[in-house]
């Protein structure tokens, strides 16, 4: 799986100091979830994919380098794709490493889907 690894390292170093993140390899990159929720992705198409909440998706479009995330043929309306100008420096990638994790945060906790296991049958007498 092709991603870039010197962004994926300076993603490691921003989150190093947290004990709750754990990196995946999804979506054609590199995932790191916080708390078993993706807040960023390090993409093998260049680019970081940032998870951003609905009232704020908007305003951080607007920003330079700033785009909507299509994957696969769909729009995904809880991530966004910066272009690599926009995380050249350490402030800038940390700005939008930090938002991605804070939209992790606020999503709501997955509720386990109930096993789709049928009730064994009784054999018959």
């Amino acid at each position: 799986m092709a991603y870039d690894e010197n962004t994926a390292e300076r993603v490691r170093r921003i989150l190093a100091g947290r004990r709750d993140i754990v990196e995946k390899k999804l979506m054609g990159g590199l995932s790191f979830m916080a708390s078993d929720v993706m807040c960023c992705s390090v993409s093998g198409r260049g680019g970081l994919l940032v998870r951003v909440n609905p009232d704020t998706r908007d305003r951080f479009l607007g920003e330079a380098h700033a785009q909507p995330a299509d994957i696969g043929g769909r729009r995904m309306t809880g991530f966004i794709r910066v272009a690599p100008e926009g995380y050249r420096t350490e402030p800038s990638l940390k700005k939008w490493v930090e938002r991605g994790l804070a939209a992790a945060a606020a999503r709501p906790a997955l509720v386990p889907k109930k096993s789709s296991r049928s009730t064994p049958k009784r054999k018959r007498a």
